[in-house]
């Protein structure tokens, strides 16, 4: 289990290949790709079944998880 970050983007949920262990984790990289593209207008968090692929620590710092 998984949380994959979603961008609203012209009316259409969109999402990348990311996903975290948390949903703090998806929330923050939202809003900060929120903070940075023009397009989208607002951003969520969704559970999913993926295999966590990225962490964000204490730094703020975001690291691809070793596979």
């Amino acid at each position: 289990m998984s949380w994959r970050p979603e961008m609203l983007c012209e009316g259409k949920w969109e999402t990348n290949g990311l996903r975290f262990a948390t949903k703090e984790e998806a929330d923050k990289y939202g809003r900060d790709l929120l903070n940075r593209w023009l397009v989208p207008t607002d951003s969520r968090s969704v559970e999913c079944d993926d295999p966590v692929t990225h962490v964000i620590d204490s730094n703020n710092v975001m690291m691809r998880v070793a596979e």
